[in-house]
């Protein structure tokens, strides 16, 4: 993957409520948001906050597959 590639949201699944709605998810990442906040050097902030992005896409995207490879197995 190329440094700077972008990520949009078309480029994700459409119902993304399971991971979106969930409190414990909403709640590490705003401390890490947080946390980012306090760096003082804005290169170093983005990098860093599209790290952690490409990161839980990818894991998303994992999960998703896992979901279906479930919802599969059930039919």
């Amino acid at each position: 993957m190329k440094s700077k590639e972008k990520f949009s949201k078309n480029e994700t699944s459409s119902s993304r409520d399971w991971k979106e709605k969930n409190k414990s998810y909403l709640r590490q990442l705003q401390k890490f948001l947080d946390a980012t906040d306090r760096i003082k050097e804005e290169e170093l902030k983005n990098h860093i906050i599209t790290q952690m992005l490409k990161c839980d896409l990818i894991l998303t995207q994992i999960a998703e597959k896992e979901i279906q490879k479930i919802k599969q197995n059930k039919v």
